[in-house]
């Protein structure tokens, strides 16, 4: 099994560079900077939050996320900056990046705005030679150390939003960026435009609760799209439980919680279904957030005097 996940990663991370090569995230609805520089101060406040994900628990070396962004409004400009700072690993494979986010946001009418958003970083992508374990004799070179290549990364994307609804298009890796990683190497693996949409509304049921159905599409040619459907209840906008679905891949759960509408946890799990299943116990996700503002500021003077 260890060989068999290992080819995958070589996969993933050397030829596959013309696939899928942005990581998924269950709570996708909840950190919507990482995926469109778009949502950058779309809110008042500034607003950071961290996913961490433990994919495919059980399997050797299996893929972890891990990301943090942090966004917030250009007070009385209509924009809003933000950045996204990432690392990906999936068994010998990794890709490490940042990116800065500007947005600006127009209001169509009433509560309701349209968000134009850019982002522009860097990406490094890298292989260890000492994990892999090669199959046929030959390329021995592989094996001799841990090969980086460092690539420019472009992204753009809308979002029409208000207080009840979202939805966006975005495309991540606009420019495909040469990823030579050996130097006689495949000269065509580049990075992958992705594009994405994804979009939520919020029903209010009775006084105290609501209901927010969301969905995310996520193609990059030639791989196939990904689609994940969900859903949240949420009592007193502090508390919330939900359910989803990723198409031939996995059921998922999450639960979390809103502290004083400025400190918020969540947890996902993913119960696999495809032939992984039988190796994988499932997929854990964790998601931290924190939001800065001067009504913040009063709960924590507030606390402070107690």
């Amino acid at each position: 099994m260890r060989r068999l996940l290992y080819l995958i990663c070589m996969m993933i991370g050397l030829g596959a560079l013309r696939a899928q090569q942005l990581p998924q995230y269950t709570q996708y609805m909840l950190n919507d900077l990482a995926i469109n520089p778009a949502v950058a101060g779309k809110n008042e406040y500034v607003d950071a939050r961290s996913n961490n994900r433990y994919q495919w628990q059980g399997l050797t070396d299996a893929p972890r996320t891990y990301m943090l962004t942090v966004h917030g409004p250009v007070k009385k400009k209509n924009m809003g900056i933000g950045t996204h700072i990432y690392t990906d690993i999936v068994g010998p494979t990794r890709r490490i990046g940042i990116n800065l986010s500007y947005a600006y946001h127009i209001r169509l009418k009433g509560k309701t705005k349209l968000g134009l958003g850019i982002s522009a970083g860097i990406q490094q992508w890298g292989i260890d030679g000492h994990k892999l374990t090669l199959h046929d004799p030959g390329d021995e070179n592989l094996l001799i150390k841990y090969q980086t290549v460092v690539v420019p990364e472009l992204g753009a994307g809308l979002q029409v939003y208000n207080d009840k609804f979202y939805i966006g298009f975005s495309a991540p890796q606009l420019y495909q960026s040469p990823l030579n990683l050996y130097k006689d190497g495949d000269k065509k693996s580049t990075l992958a435009t992705h594009y994405i949409i994804n979009g939520a509304y919020k029903f209010d049921v009775g006084e105290d609760f609501q209901i927010e159905p969301s969905f995310l599409t996520k193609y990059a040619n030639p791989a196939p799209v990904e689609i994940d459907l969900g859903v949240r209840a949420i009592y007193k906008q502090q508390v919330w439980l939900g359910a989803g679905y990723r198409y031939h891949d996995a059921f998922t759960a999450l639960v979390g919680f809103m502290y004083k509408n400025y400190l918020m946890i969540g947890y996902s799990y993913d119960f696999t279904t495809s032939n992984l299943r039988k190796y994988s116990t499932g997929t854990n996700e964790i998601m931290l957030g924190i939001r800065f503002s001067r009504q913040q500021a009063k709960h924590w003077g507030d606390d402070n005097t107690q």
